[in-house]
């Protein structure tokens, strides 16, 4: 089911939903399962699992240093797959362009296609690790719109190079990101919102914005979105703090702001575990303002453990 049909069928009742971090390879399942099963008393329609970028390693030969590539979470789709089955939920692949051709990323389709899974979430992705800027991988896509494009050409039926008319069109739901304080790379919160409007036009149904602490980022950038014509649902994304690094972290990889009252508490706290207990009650806060203002779905970045993911819902859902 599309993440948009979920928004019809819901009455104008917010809803809960997670995203996920694939286990590492080598790793049991079974500890992502454990995460997951507490949150499924909430029932969440969809689960967002990302997807990692390849990146260098060094292998150790005679003396000297090999540099190889590799992936370290591989394995999206099929942890999607899984979860469909074994929890009858929409899982939602994170599609990206960096570290992808558009055959590789055509031939991810058709698996997603076969496979039953009706939402794809389109991002550029970021730099590999250790470079500053992100290069396009040589034959694929450059930017996420280029990406939307190509995901919304076969859901028309067609292929890259093939002339064949598809008798069994996918219909995928599209996701991609928006940023209520900009995107890193962007040079005014205005040049941003006109790159999320050119996704948009190029065919994706719904907008999943990055993490945020202050709601009125949020309020602000839906009004701007709409403004400039962008008129599909727009989920906020939320991240409780769990560890005090989280202070000087957070604002260094994504760009955004902290209100100070929430800086204070976390100061003060004398460990991590009360750093965690402040994030619950910020993001309890938090979540029911945004329930007020009617967003469609709360969306929460649980990315390792979920007990605190677990406490916030259960307050709200």
């Amino acid at each position: 089911m599309k993440v948009t049909d979920h928004f019809k069928a819901s009455k104008d009742k917010t809803l809960f939903s997670f995203e996920i971090v694939p286990p590492q390879k080598g790793s049991n399942i079974q500890e992502l399962y454990k995460n997951i099963d507490p949150l499924m008393e909430f029932n969440p329609p969809f689960i967002d699992v990302t997807t990692s970028r390849e990146e260098y390693i060094y292998i150790e030969k005679d003396g000297l240093f090999d540099r190889k590539i590799t992936r370290m979470r591989p394995g999206t789709v099929g942890i999607c797959a899984s979860l469909q089955h074994k929890y009858n939920v929409d899982a939602i692949p994170h599609v990206l362009c960096g570290g992808f051709t558009k055959e590789e990323t055509e031939y991810l389709l058709v698996d997603c296609h076969y496979l039953g899974i009706d939402n794809l979430m389109a991002l550029r992705g970021d730099p590999m690790k250790g470079e500053k800027y992100f290069k396009p991988t040589k034959g694929g896509n450059t930017y996420a719109s280029d990406l939307v494009l190509q995901i919304d050409a076969l859901n028309k039926g067609k292929f890259l190079h093939d002339n064949k008319e598809i008798t069994y069109k996918p219909d995928f739901c599209i996701g991609v990101a928006g940023y209520p304080e900009k995107h890193i790379e962007s040079p005014s919160l205005e040049a941003d919102l006109k790159r999320l409007k050119e996704k948009v036009d190029a065919g994706a149904h719904y907008v999943v914005t990055q993490m945020f602490f202050d709601n009125q980022r949020y309020f602000d950038f839906v009004n701007a979105a709409r403004a400039i014509g962008i008129d599909v649902p727009i989920i906020p994304g939320i991240k409780p703090v769990a560890v005090k690094k989280h202070l000087h972290l957070l604002p260094q990889v994504f760009w955004l702001d902290m209100p100070q009252h929430l800086i204070t508490e976390i100061e003060k706290a004398k460990n991590n575990k009360e750093v965690r207990q402040i994030g619950v009650e910020f993001a309890i806060q938090q979540s029911k303002e945004l329930i007020e203002f009617g967003v469609p779905c709360l969306h929460y970045y649980s990315m390792g453990k979920s007990d605190n993911v677990y406490n916030i819902a259960k307050a709200l859902f």
